[in-house]
């Protein structure tokens, strides 16, 4: 085959991706997204403090994305799927770690890692970022951008360990706002740092349910503790 029927062929696979994406998650309300590391083992704090807000994202009406992996993204689909909601896993082909989870009750396979992105943010309403590695960092910092910039709505962008990120937040502050003033007074705003499932649940108290465009979904219930 050659290199133009190649491009043209990888062409209709990512607008097939696109597709199946989108029609697969029509009818579902916005969602409350959570990234994190796929190497956090179940015994881990944060795995236990992503299935509790998972659980409780889900008692407010909300379902829950995750990578559909394992780690973080299996904690936050087993809190939604335990609470018996609607528990989606956007899943990414790769040739090490990321076998999905069992928590899941809708399920999204892609190749590309850009379609996965706009799949996550298209159905979004909040996003927690618990303690990760590049990939989680590639999440946050591509939701910060299209907030900031007015691409998407704007939302709560949660990122859970004040231990964690704190380095982080020191040098955005000093070197990127202060020194170089390469982003503006305020943009760190964006970020809520919170150290405690309370603290993520009431950073996302506002957040309010939507129904989908033309469906006729019923209202979600009451918001619950």
């Amino acid at each position: 085959m050659s290199k133009p029927e190649v491009n043209s062929w990888r062409m209709f696979r990512i607008m097939g991706e696109f597709v199946n994406g989108f029609q697969t998650l029509s009818e579902m309300p916005k969602a409350v997204t959570i990234f994190g590391s796929a190497r956090t083992s179940p015994e881990h704090p944060h795995y236990k403090a992503a299935e509790e807000i998972a659980r409780k994202s889900v008692l407010r009406g909300f379902p829950v994305i995750t990578g559909g992996g394992p780690g973080i993204m299996e904690a936050g689909n087993k809190g939604a799927f335990g609470a018996k909601g609607h528990s989606v896993g956007l899943c990414i082909r790769l040739p090490m770690e990321q076998k999905e989870n069992p928590y899941i009750n809708t399920r999204v396979d892609f190749h590309y890692f850009f379609v996965r992105k706009v799949m996550f943010l298209r159905h979004t309403c909040a996003v927690v970022v618990m303690p990760g590695g590049f990939g989680t960092l590639d999440e946050l910092f591509e939701t910060v951008t299209l907030v900031q910039t007015h691409k998407i709505t704007p939302m709560p962008i949660v990122l859970y360990g004040k231990a964690y990120w704190q380095g982080m937040i020191d040098w955005i502050k000093q070197t990127m706002e202060h020194d170089h003033h390469y982003i503006s007074p305020g943009d760190l705003n964006l970020m809520i740092l919170v150290d405690s499932v309370d603290e993520a649940m009431d950073a996302l108290a506002d957040v309010k349910w939507e129904r989908p465009q033309g469906s006729d979904l019923a209202p979600a219930p009451d918001k619950l503790d």
